[in-house]
């Protein structure tokens, strides 16, 4: 199933605040490395996976322990990995027949960062607008 940040009760409820805290902080270097992923025509999808440990999916782009000079300083709970559409469809996340439906949800890159929330209680899809300058 792909949500986006408005619809979900249970994101809502739970996470949108600290995902929208976090991913402010952190925009600007995720929309950079979005749009050199599909500049670099290594993905047309970018998928930003994001949990609160360690998990498998994609490379870890940004720890949130890490203090670095292109993000607001501040506490973060969540860190950010960086991936795209082939490897969840690679790892069976995706299913081959699911990709058209995934496709048809998939927000403008330009404008939306995909997220992909991992976490014991909530694991899905979410399409956060970028903040604007």
């Amino acid at each position: 199933m792909l949500i986006d940040s408005a619809n979900s009760p249970e994101l809502n409820g739970k996470y949108l605040g600290t995902i929208t805290k976090d991913f402010v902080a952190v925009a600007d270097v995720v929309k950079e490395a979005s749009y050199a992923m599909r500049q670099r025509g290594i993905s047309d999808h970018p998928i930003f996976p994001i949990c609160k440990s360690e998990q498998p999916i994609g490379a870890l782009f940004i720890n949130k322990y890490e203090e670095r000079d292109d993000i607001a300083p501040g506490f973060r709970e969540w860190s950010f990995y960086i991936s795209y559409l082939d490897e969840f469809v690679q790892r069976g996340l995706i299913e081959e027949e699911g990709q058209p439906a995934f496709l048809e949800a998939y927000r403008d890159p330009d404008e939306y960062c995909c997220l992909m929330v991992i976490d014991p209680d909530f694991t899905n899809f979410v399409f956060v607008p970028y903040p604007e300058d």
